[in-house]
């Protein structure tokens, strides 16, 4: 049991809520918080946490506080003004800021929590939804190696690769470019499976083949069929949030100046397919974009139609 050590979670999504039930399954005393009332207390009574009526009431408890949140813009507002979580936290304590943020954001709130001699790590993730419910995600530290030791156990709670990054907003950007390599992956993916179908090739052994050749990646392995062929587009990551990153990852590469024009299509085709297909879509439902822009469907007859 983790008794003594106090932990505090804010955003309890898709990915926050199974990440909460992993520390409480370990034994930490938890107060939750969400902005949603009823979510709160959904998730409080169900892994026995206290349930948190604002940032700074959950953070009062904490020694060690979590954001697991869509935006860096979202994580600032949850930690300012009277009833935010650093209102609520003593000296000394943690802040493990689990989001996908904005390396320069992120930067600029940790100094502004040291003032208040509060340290701050960013520790976003990889794995989704599945690997949440079973503590296996990849884990991206960023900052002091104090810190992050400190942080450890807890992370161990959730993950089972725990890669230490550097300083603090590297993690952030770390996971805007794994991200970035995914999105990738997934597009070429899905096209050529659009071309193959054309030729008359079946779209499952497609993806049978590339997952016994060099093709393979993450999306042939366990987006394709899964969310994709089967039609169910619902892998529990947002396009929305896939864009935001993507967006993230080309600000890394203007700041160092790194020219970056495949990594530039590849953001600009996500949009392009957040744009049509509207929000609140889940990421793989861009697969839906590329068969427009094909005039094909996956799965259809003989010639895609």
């Amino acid at each position: 049991m983790q008794e003594t050590l106090r932990i505090g979670f804010i955003g309890l999504g898709a990915m926050g809520e199974p990440m909460v039930a992993r520390l409480a399954a370990a034994g930490y005393g938890l107060a939750v918080y969400d902005a949603d009332v009823a979510r709160t207390a959904r998730v409080a009574a169900a892994v026995g946490a206290r349930a948190a009526a604002t940032p700074k009431d959950v953070a009062s408890t904490s020694d060690i506080l979590v954001t697991m949140l869509p935006s860096s813009a979202i994580v600032e507002k949850v930690l300012d003004g009277d009833d935010g979580a650093l209102a609520g936290l003593a000296e000394g304590a943690l802040i493990v800021d689990m989001s996908s943020g904005v390396p320069d954001v992120t930067r600029a709130l940790a100094g502004k929590v040291a003032e208040r001699r509060i340290a701050m790590i960013d520790a976003p993730v990889s794995g989704g939804v599945s690997r949440a419910r079973t503590g296996e995600l990849a884990i991206m530290a960023g900052g002091d190696a104090a810190s992050v030791d400190r942080a450890e156990p807890v992370l161990k709670a959730m993950g089972t690769s725990i890669v230490r990054t550097g300083p603090i907003g590297s993690a952030h950007a770390m996971k805007a470019l794994n991200n970035l390599v995914s999105a990738g992956g997934f597009l070429i993916g899905i096209e050529a499976l659009l071309i193959g179908q054309k030729f008359g090739l079946d779209p499952a052994l497609m993806v049978d083949v590339l997952n016994v050749s060099t093709g393979m990646n993450n999306s042939t392995q366990k987006k394709f069929k899964q969310f994709v062929l089967s039609r169910k587009f619902d892998a529990g990551f947002g396009l929305d949030l896939m864009v935001k990153d993507l967006g993230i990852a080309l600000g890394v590469a203007n700041a160092t100046s790194t020219p970056a024009p495949f990594s530039s299509l590849c953001r600009d085709m996500w949009a392009s397919a957040q744009k049509v297909l509207g929000s609140g879509q889940d990421h793989t439902a861009v697969a839906k974009f590329s068969e427009l822009v094909a005039g094909s469907t996956l799965g259809g007859d003989e010639n895609g139609k």
